[in-house]
């Protein structure tokens, strides 16, 4: 069963993201921000990150940098899932590594797809 952490720091976008991971078959690990989401993502290595841009502390982007850069998981695909619209946020975070970009809203079939496509499914 493929493994997916969640970093959202929304408790009900978290939860309801998880849910639909579950509801599909996935085993849904989740963190409620930056720091403990890529703690959690070198002790239980997931086949996939689903990370927000907007959080406190430390941002998406920052994430996916300090994620590309560490050896372990460096090459974990990770889809950001955020209400940051903007095409030059878009731009950069797919220029950076992110597999997909998901703008809030989003429907179950968005993120699906794109957790199928970044899994390589």
């Amino acid at each position: 069963m493929k493994r997916i952490l969640v970093i959202e720091d929304n408790p009900e976008i978290r939860e309801n993201v998880a849910e639909l991971l579950i509801f599909n078959g996935y085993e849904a690990l989740t963190a409620a921000n930056g720091k403990s989401g890529l703690e959690i993502a070198h002790c239980e290595i997931p086949d996939l990150v689903i990370c927000d841009i907007s959080m406190p502390g430390m941002d998406g982007f920052t994430v996916l940098k300090l994620l590309r850069t560490s050896k372990p998981i460096a090459l974990i695909p990770l889809i950001f899932l955020t209400a940051r619209a903007d095409k030059t946020d878009i731009q950069f975070g797919l220029s950076e590594g992110a597999s997909h970009y998901l703008i809030k809203p989003f429907t179950e079939e968005q993120l699906m797809r794109a957790v199928s496509s970044g899994l390589g499914e």
